[in-house]
Parts: structure tokens; C-alpha cells; sequence
């Protein structure tokens, strides 16, 4: 088997909810910050963050984003293969087939692609959408910034907390404001595949909706 077919069929890497959990511990405990103070700043529960620093509790990207900006943690670092801090001035960041780092959320898998590139203004991923209904409220995912959603395979809907449902079929996509409270689920025979791409609100813009001073001003 040569190099480039071994590649394609590797499963990706594995980040399981224990290795999360460490990682989100030990960005708190250098900031000096209790489970309450990071629940204030997250909006995250201080029994949620407690199960997940323990690895007991698989976290949706919801508030998989929301501890990373409060624990000011970037994305690509938190779910990087060794938890490294990536050269600066970095070239081209190439992510082979099977080599995403996976992490399996409430309704999703996802696979988290360059994270050797720090500092992304967005994240991209592939998803494979595992929930087949929506539940309740507490099913919708709101987060900072905007969303776009392109179908691979499968069909999709897409609930939102107004009420409305976007159905996508294969080669469909869709964007959206990620503040929304949104939800995804699988509505054809076998579970949908989506790449997605995340945005995150600049510093500027999270302290002006949080009512702080913009720094220089």
C-alpha cells in the first residue's frame, strides 16, 4: 500500500473527551481562574465545565467555542494533535485526508481540520450529523459569528430557534448567523456529511457587545 492510499484510509485522530477535559483544566489553572469565574465569562454551567474538565461530558461546539474565547484559547491550538503553539509567520498548512483531528459532540463528529494554524478567523470542519430530530431548546447551539454549511452527502435540515427549517440536499449550503439558535439533523437513510465553516467575532466586536472599552479608546 503506498503512502498516498494509506493516507486516505487512515481514521482520523481522536480527541476524546478526557484530553479535552485536561487541556480546558490546565488553560484555567494558568489563568488563575475558578469554575465560577469561567462559567461568567463562558456562560457555560459550573456543572458543565466541571464534568467536562473531568472528561465526563462530550461537549457540543456550542460551548466547545464558548470556553475557548473565555479561557482566550484558539480553536486550531485547543484541538491540535500535541496541544503545541504553531511558528509564527507559518507558510501553508496542509491537512491530508484522515488527518483532521475528530471529536465526537452530542449530535455530531466532527473533524477539525488545519488546526496547526493558529489564530484562524475561521475554523472549518467536517461533520457527520448523527441526530435525527430536535428534541427541545436545549438542542439549539448558539455561538459568536457566522456559519456557512455545504452538504457532501445525505440530506439535512437545519431548525432554527425562529421557527423556520432549511432543508438541504446534496450540494446545497447555507449560511447563517450563528447567534441564532440552530440545530442539525440527518433526514435520508444514512447520516448526512457536511464540511462547515465557522466564524468567531473579533476582539473589537465581543467587547463592544459586552459593553467593555475597546482598547485604544
Amino acid at each position: 500500500m503506498n503512502n498516498k492510499t494509506s493516507r486516505a484510509a487512515a481514521a482520523p485522530n481522536l480527541l476524546n473527551p478526557e484530553t479535552l477535559g485536561i487541556r480546558l483544566r490546565t488553560a484555567r489553572k494558568q489563568l488563575g481562574w475558578t469554575l465560577a469565574q469561567v462559567a461568567a465569562r463562558s456562560n457555560v454551567s459550573i456543572t458543565t465545565i466541571s464534568r467536562a474538565e473531568r472528561g465526563q461530558l462530550a461537549l457540543g461546539y456550542e460551548n466547545v467555542a464558548a470556553l475557548a474565547q473565555a479561557l482566550q484559547l484558539d480553536m486550531g491550538t485547543l484541538f491540535s494533535h500535541a496541544y503545541e503553539q504553531p511558528p509564527a509567520g507559518q507558510g501553508p498548512v496542509i491537512t491530508r485526508s484522515g488527518e483532521g483531528v475528530a471529536y465526537r459532540g452530542l449530535s455530531f463528529t466532527y473533524e477539525f481540520l488545519a488546526t496547526a494554524a493558529k489564530g484562524k478567523p475561521i475554523n472549518p470542519v467536517l461533520g457527520t450529523i448523527h441526530a435525527r430530530q430536535v428534541n427541545g431548546p436545549e438542542d439549539f447551539a448558539r455561538h459568536a459569528g457566522v456559519e456557512f454549511v455545504y452538504v457532501i452527502s445525505g440530506k439535512v435540515q437545519v431548525h432554527f430557534e425562529t421557527g423556520e427549517v432549511a432543508a438541504l440536499d446534496k450540494g446545497d449550503s447555507l449560511y447563517f448567523d450563528s447567534r441564532i439558535g440552530h440545530a442539525y439533523i440527518s433526514v435520508g437513510k444514512s447520516l448526512a456529511k457536511v464540511i462547515g465553516v465557522i466564524t468567531a467575532e473579533s476582539e473589537q466586536i465581543l467587547l463592544a457587545r459586552q459593553g467593555q472599552d475597546l482598547p485604544g479608546h
